[in-house]
């Protein structure tokens, strides 16, 4: 299945390869660099993959072989940065595509080659998982356009790279490497660029086979730890790792496990 949500400044579109779904932004003549009515599309695209019975995982990925997301589209800033007001109306939907990658209840991963800068780096720290092709390139360059990076954004930095790292790379806005970012927890893993798609392919087999509910309970508990564990998160999660105590999927571990085989679980 292919569902495109076409722009002229740019396409958003998911398909599902069995158990993956993927979200690809397309927009070769800027280097996938995301319009603000690809923005804007950014969270029912997550929906559609999330609400798929047969979706176990989700990769965003950009579409080419030379650029994940080169950012947002600078030349729209005269218009959608023009006032503080639209600055920050402009900021929260940005955010809203990062939280639905974040708050996203199934796996997400993020597949990177080549650019990965800005708003695109936003998009791949809000994401469970992060791979890159060794050669990419990632950095945020705000500090040379005089703008300020949402403060949920910021939270993703520093809860992947720690304070001083994200300061450096707030206060420098210079251009890291796949095996700098690799150093400070920028990404989790590095491949050799003809490597990539093989690596993602197991990973994603991986995550599909394993219980989703013991995922989806582990990503609240994680997501809510490093939020500062709020009471109402917390409880969230809680009610989660409950879910999977009572779920058929537990019994089908269990048994798996006992008569040593591969369990086949169902979400259930």
């Amino acid at each position: 299945m292919n569902t495109p949500v076409a722009s002229d400044q740019g396409t958003i579109s998911t398909r599902i390869d069995g158990s993956v779904g993927w979200l690809v932004v397309d927009n070769a003549a800027k280097r996938n660099a995301l319009s603000l009515a690809m923005w804007k599309q950014i969270p029912s695209a997550v929906d559609r993959l999330v609400a798929n019975p047969n979706v176990r995982v989700i990769v965003i990925r950009g579409a080419g072989e030379t650029s994940f997301v080169s950012g947002a589209d600078i030349s729209e800033f005269a218009q959608t940065r023009s006032t503080a007001v639209a600055a920050k109306a402009y900021d929260a939907i940005n955010v809203a595509a990062f939280k639905a990658l974040k708050h996203a209840v199934k796996p997400t991963l993020a597949m990177i080659r080549g650019h990965c800068l800005g708003g695109g780096l936003g998009l791949a720290l809000a994401c469970d998982l992060r791979i890159a092709a060794t050669g990419s390139m990632f950095g945020i360059p705000a500090a040379r356009l005089g703008i300020a990076y949402p403060l949920d954004a910021m939270t993703d930095i520093v809860e992947a790279v720690g304070p001083s790292a994200a300061k450096r790379l707030l206060f420098t806005a210079e251009r890291i490497g796949s095996e700098e970012a690799l150093r400070i927890q920028l990404i989790g893993e590095a491949v050799p660029e003809a490597n990539l798609d093989v690596r993602v392919a197991a990973l994603c087999a991986d995550l599909a086979n394993n219980a989703p509910l013991t995922q989806t309970a582990a990503k609240l508990a994680i997501n809510a730890i490093a939020a500062g564990c709020q009471n109402d998160a917390m409880a969230l999660a809680a009610k989660a790792a409950e879910t999977c105590f009572e779920s058929r999927d537990f019994a089908e571990g269990r048994d798996a496990f006992l008569e040593k085989r591969q369990p086949n679980f169902s979400g259930t």
